[in-house]
């Protein structure tokens, strides 16, 4: 199936020169959605995965059913604020400023075989923010799953000091 198909680009959102990647499509068709859940578990199936990490928020939508699938428990990375319990957190650069992400503090016990999903992979520091959270918490990073890399960001070279494979399913040049 090509999942490209189902993507759309919408110029100048959320502001002018940025090509948004719409991925909503996808949730929106049972097949494409099954096809792309599908398609990342078959990437790590063999890999003894024992959680998911999801980012949020649509890292959520993909990270979640990816768990189903694979059997596992799902954990999730938010923003600053949004977990009730203790914390750990991390803090990150963004093109204009910085941002806080934030894991429970029991959400994953040391040796943990962790798979991080998220929608998109662009520049990588989200990911990068989060993949830190897992190991400061003992978690073994197994890979990287993502619907879309957008390849001309060079967000994977971001991902290169950590272990385990980067899996994209759909890329833009």
């Amino acid at each position: 199936m090509d999942l490209k198909a189902y993507i759309r680009e919408i110029p100048d959102f959320p502001q002018p020169g940025v090509s948004f990647k719409d991925i909503t499509p996808i949730f929106v068709d049972p097949a494409a959605f099954r096809y792309a859940v599908a398609e990342l578990a078959r990437a790590f199936r063999e890999e003894r995965i024992d959680m998911v990490v999801g980012i949020e928020s649509r890292g959520f939508l993909i990270g979640a059913p990816l768990a189903y699938e694979l059997g596992t428990g799902f954990v999730v990375v938010r923003k600053e604020g949004k977990l009730p319990r203790d914390t750990l957190h991390v803090d990150y650069e963004l093109e204009y400023g910085t941002n806080r992400l934030e894991i429970h503090r029991d959400a994953l016990q040391p040796g943990q075989r962790v798979v991080i999903a998220d929608d998109l992979l662009a520049t990588g520091g989200t990911v990068d923010a989060t993949a830190q959270l897992v190991q400061q918490l003992g978690g073994v990073i197994v890979g990287f799953g993502f619907l879309v890399e957008l390849d001309y960001l060079h967000g994977r070279r971001r991902l290169e000091g950590y272990p385990g494979k980067v899996v994209s399913l759909v890329h833009f040049s």
